[in-house]
């Protein structure tokens, strides 16, 4: 998925009420922009780190530039807009790029199920059951090379695994798939310290059938593909 402006750099100056961060352009101009990320962003939201932005001249939006990448003191880069893996990720499956999941003729995004809930991609093909794949964007890395999910406590994605289960009893197929926007990952795994809760729910999801798949990305300040498949383990400690 390419960006569709050319991505600016600038210096953090801070990230506050979760969906702004204030930074400053190469020319010195202080800046206010959005942020889509909801998480903690621990690690990424330090004053001085060197981030990229994506510009845009839509006069419906109040801010003029988009928080998109961070570039590591390593040369490493994460991407930290959420609403990415699903894009990137719905052009590799049309294209039936994962190989894992190359089988299925009908991708449908967005779909009703469950409780109020729309799965992020439903995936159908003939003679197979219907699959019920759920995404979720990592960025946080407390170790080197090892990315963790979630980086906060999150009430709904322990919902998705409950609802997940439910069409597992249904009769259907479901999966999980970690989608690591981070270029430095090796392997995932949970953060039980951070959400025991999501971590106590992704063990019963596991036992029920729930399938679990990880992927890295491919980030530069040009695009953000699908990367390579990554080992995902959790023992539940």
């Amino acid at each position: 998925m390419r960006f569709q402006t050319p991505l600016v750099p600038a210096v953090l100056l801070r990230r506050y009420k979760r969906f702004l961060a204030d930074v400053r352009l190469e020319d010195g101009r202080e800046v206010t922009a959005h942020c889509a990320n909801p998480g903690s962003m621990m690690g990424l939201k330090d004053e001085g780190i060197k981030v990229w932005l994506e510009p845009n001249d839509d006069p419906k939006k109040k801010l003029k530039y988009g928080w998109r990448l961070v570039e590591q003191e390593n040369g490493h880069f994460t991407g930290v807009d959420t609403s990415v893996p699903n894009r990137a990720l719905k052009a590799a499956l049309l294209a039936h790029e994962i190989p894992e999941l190359a089988d299925y003729e009908t991708v449908r995004p967005e779909v009703k199920y469950g409780s109020n809930s729309r799965i992020d991609f439903l995936l159908s093909g003939e003679g197979r059951k219907d699959l019920y794949l759920e995404v979720k964007s990592v960025t946080l890395s407390r170790e080197t090379g090892v990315s963790e999910f979630p980086d906060s406590v999150t009430a709904r994605g322990a919902k998705h695994l409950e609802e997940l289960m439910a069409m597992i009893e249904q009769g259907h197929d479901a999966m999980m798939l970690y989608l690591v926007q981070r270029t430095d990952a090796a392997r995932v795994t949970l953060a039980p310290d951070i959400d025991p809760t999501y971590a106590e729910t992704f063990q019963r999801a596991r036992a029920a059938g729930v399938k679990v798949l990880a992927y890295g990305c491919d980030i530069s300040p040009t695009e953000i593909t699908i990367g390579r498949p990554l080992p995902f383990s959790f023992d539940g400690a």
